[in-house]
């Protein structure tokens, strides 16, 4: 099958693609033909090696072999294991298998949920690891309640667009920090305020948050903090921030109350289905930036980097 496969570390040209072996079936798996991967911030750290500690998964001191990148994808379902009971061959499933930039995924049949109805395979694949952010961020790191005044810095991102309409559906009032050019999508997905950084800063004055969903990391923990109620947490996206700044959250958390501690979210199946409800019910819609044809990974990846994608980026398989 054809692969995008990273043989080493560093800028995206070190991602080709190369003709390797399809996967085989386990008695617990589920083969999907692969219509559309997303990539994220994640999987453009492991390109890059860094922070070092993403070698613990992907190989030290390069990758494994044949090792294909891209966490999310969407397709059918080619094949089950005799002891797969949620899903049949011709299924349409979305979810986080890792391994998503080729033509055939395999992994455990927890890895995947059945797509939702009425999107398309590149905006089914867009959602897993960001909306799952988003959704284990606010409902349970944040336990955001409805009426709370929540803020999403840096709402025009894969997690940010997600994270503001969640917000939504958990009955807060939500306002979205964001460019200049992405105001009035950030309004369009459901905002109700919309602060534009390169004209106001949200830490200097002006209302109170009783929870500050951070997905960009650019300034001091202690200045956020500052727009914070009494009450209220400072919650900082993991996977997109460096090592520092986690340990630091993570320290200042023991300490401050308003300081929440860095999360990182993690794969349910349940979650899966939550996020294809709430698609279903019409109050989440994935927000697509870009997409690219297989071949032109690395060039997706280069775009990714630069930061300043508006929702997502996929690459149709």
């Amino acid at each position: 099958m054809k692969a995008i496969v990273q043989d080493r570390y560093g800028p995206p040209e070190v991602l080709r693609l190369a003709e390797i072996a399809k996967p085989m079936l386990k008695d617990d798996d589920v083969l999907v033909r692969v219509r559309a991967a997303a990539i994220h911030s994640g999987d453009y750290f492991g390109v890059r090696g860094a922070p070092v500690v993403v070698r613990l998964f992907i190989g030290f001191p390069k990758p494994k072999k044949d090792y294909v990148v891209g966490a999310d994808a969407a397709g059918h379902v080619e094949a089950v294991g005799r002891n797969v009971t949620r899903f049949q061959p011709g299924d349409e499933v979305f979810g986080e298998p890792g391994g998503a930039c080729a033509e055939y995924v395999c992994a455990g049949e927890d890895k995947f949920a059945h797509k939702p109805a009425g999107i398309t395979f590149e905006q089914a694949a867009s959602v897993p690891v960001s909306a799952l952010a988003a959704l284990q961020g606010l409902r349970d790191a944040g336990k955001v309640q409805p009426g709370q005044k929540v803020l999403v810095n840096g709402a025009s991102g894969g997690v940010g667009t997600f994270a503001v309409q969640i917000a939504k559906a958990l009955g807060a009032n939500v306002t979205g920090v964001c460019s200049t050019r992405n105001v009035e999508m950030v309004r369009a997905i459901g905002a109700d305020h919309v602060i534009d950084y390169t004209q106001e800063d949200f830490t200097q004055g002006g209302p109170r948050y009783d929870l500050i969903l951070d997905n960009v990391a650019n300034r001091p923990s202690s200045v956020c903090r500052r727009a914070l109620t009494p009450r209220g947490t400072l919650l900082p996206n993991s996977g997109h921030a460096g090592m520092g700044y986690i340990i630091k959250a993570f320290v200042t958390s023991l300490f401050v109350r308003q300081q929440g501690r860095p999360f990182v979210s993690t794969p349910k199946t349940e979650d899966l289905v939550t996020l294809k409800d709430l698609i279903e019910s019409g109050k989440v819609a994935p927000v697509i930036d870009r997409t690219y044809p297989l071949p032109e990974t690395p060039e997706a990846f280069r775009y990714l980097g630069e930061g300043h994608a508006r929702g997502k980026v996929v690459i149709t398989v």
